[in-house]
């Protein structure tokens, strides 16, 4: 029991050093900021917010989308986003007939157009169905945010803002995306909705 107490404790620990980091990078604080101001924009001009990831990434992707189509905090319109595996149809269709690193860049072809964003998330960085994503995103002129860990792998090349969470443990950094995840939507919601705590 105690040996038990001691690890959660342990790790309740890593997970709070790891955000007491992000609140300490000004840098990334500010990346943040420019990430939430961005969509605010995308979604003004009527683009909308696609995303991608895989295993637990998948999830955080599916999580971030569901705040913008349902709400987040408040009672407000319906934002288009859409997280790019939910499709099961597209999804094992591309990847059988085009193999699986192209399973989201098919369908940002599809469906993506300048003035939309991709968030793309990948903890090491190196998903080649996420980096894949990301170039075919540049290719039509989206807008391309990448949620990493500490070292941004190959995809940091190919974004437009790098959110890199600054530890290599996976839990600790998907942790912290979701946390990175709903303060944009709140900035997002804000932007274009008011404060309601005003």
């Amino acid at each position: 029991m105690d040996t038990s107490r001691e690890r959660i404790r342990q790790r309740l620990q890593e997970s709070i050093a790891t955000k007491q980091r992000i609140y300490e990078d000004a840098q990334l604080l500010d990346r943040a900021v420019q990430v939430a101001d961005a969509l605010t924009a995308t979604y003004r001009s009527g683009g909308k917010l696609l995303l991608c990831g895989n295993g637990g990434s998948a999830a955080d992707a599916q999580h971030i989308a569901a705040e913008f189509v349902g709400r987040f905090e408040r009672e407000r319109a319906a934002l288009h986003a859409e997280a790019l595996h939910a499709n099961t149809s597209s999804l094992t269709a591309i990847a059988n007939d085009y193999g699986y690193e192209q399973v989201y860049a098919r369908q940002l072809r599809a469906i993506g157009k300048q003035g939309d964003m991709l968030i793309a998330i990948s903890t090491s960085g190196n998903s080649p169905n996420v980096l894949q994503a990301a170039i075919a995103a540049r290719s039509l002129h989206m807008q391309v945010v990448g949620m990493t860990g500490a070292e941004g792998g190959r995809l940091a090349a190919h974004t437009d803002w790098l959110l890199n969470v600054p530890t290599e443990r996976t839990a600790r950094i998907q942790e912290a995306h979701i946390t990175l995840g709903h303060i944009i939507t709140e900035l997002v919601e804000t932007n274009l909705f008011g404060d309601e705590d005003k």
